[in-house]
């Protein structure tokens, strides 16, 4: 293994590290408080000014690239807003882990659009993945499952394109500060669109609650970083399977509510599902 791919792997790592403590965290605040909008937010203040900054000054642009933050800027609204309209109808235990399923999609479009090609072991590790997130969703089932699962797998086909437009932006990225402004026009773009929303809905654009400083402050802290190292791991890794180990922080999330927190519903099947979820990521590890 190059030293780069393992740079790689250690970014998603941390990742997962990252993510997880937001999941964590947002366990705290209250569902009307809107966690996600407070947590874009504080993203954008500590750091768009200073990554959109190097975004400009530091990178060569191209066609390319123009087009890949077109691509990215659009699907993460789309992304955010249908996440929220599935959570309207269920639970985020239910919601996230088939929002998630978009590996299989990923490695799909790469091999449609850009001949990338995936062998007989790494397409059975990506089903086998969807299968393992799907039952992790299923062990959480409650509220309005007909309405919500259209949208959340709208969520996981915006992350399919998004990933792949991430992939396409990673290497004329040259610093993690240009890759934190990438990240950061997407996010203010899903910002704004939140608030408008948020505004035509309640004539408020702000929430009625806000969360606990250090759940806003950890929040606007790891959201971008782990996203950023995300696209950067995609320079030296295909994107299906980056999106995939970064699931582990799922199963991660799953396991600490289980053994930690006690939350033993459904247990059973929350702990064979997530044991699927991670014998897919080492199938398709395997046939990388």
């Amino acid at each position: 293994m190059s030293d780069f791919a393992l740079n790689a792997y250690l970014a998603i790592a941390l990742s997962v590290a990252l993510h997880v403590g937001w999941n964590l965290m947002a366990r705290h605040a209250k569902r009307e408080c809107d966690p996600l909008w407070w947590a874009l937010g504080a993203h954008l203040v500590l750091f768009a000014p200073w990554s959109l900054y190097h975004l400009v000054v530091d990178t060569t642009w191209t066609s390319a690239l123009l087009l890949a933050l077109l691509v990215t800027s659009i699907a993460n609204p789309i992304y955010f807003l249908a996440l929220r309209k599935a959570y309207h109808y269920a639970p985020v235990a239910l919601i996230y882990p088939m929002a998630r399923s978009s590996p299989l999609l990923i490695a799909l479009w790469a091999s449609l659009f850009f001949g990338v090609s995936t062998n007989y072991l790494g397409w059975l590790g990506l089903a086998i993945g969807s299968v393992g997130l799907a039952l992790l969703g299923w062990s959480a089932r409650g509220g309005d499952t007909r309405h919500a699962l259209p949208f959340a797998l709208l969520a996981a086909l915006m992350t399919s394109i998004y990933s792949l437009s991430d992939k396409i932006a990673a290497p004329h990225l040259p610093n993690f500060a240009t890759l934190m402004g990438f990240i950061s026009v997407g996010y203010a773009l899903s910002f704004i669109t939140l608030s408008t929303l948020r505004y035509r809905a309640t004539q408020r654009i702000v929430p009625p609650c806000a969360p606990r400083k250090w759940i806003m402050l950890g929040g606007g802290l790891a959201i971008g970083t782990a996203y950023a190292l995300v696209v950067g791991a995609m320079r030296e890794l295909p994107a299906a399977l980056v999106v995939s180990l970064t699931n582990l922080g799922i199963v991660a999330a799953s396991l600490i509510s289980l053994f930690i927190f006690g939350e033993r519903t459904a247990w059973r099947l929350r702990l064979f599902a997530a044991i699927i979820v991670v014998l897919g990521i080492v199938m398709l590890q395997m046939s990388v």
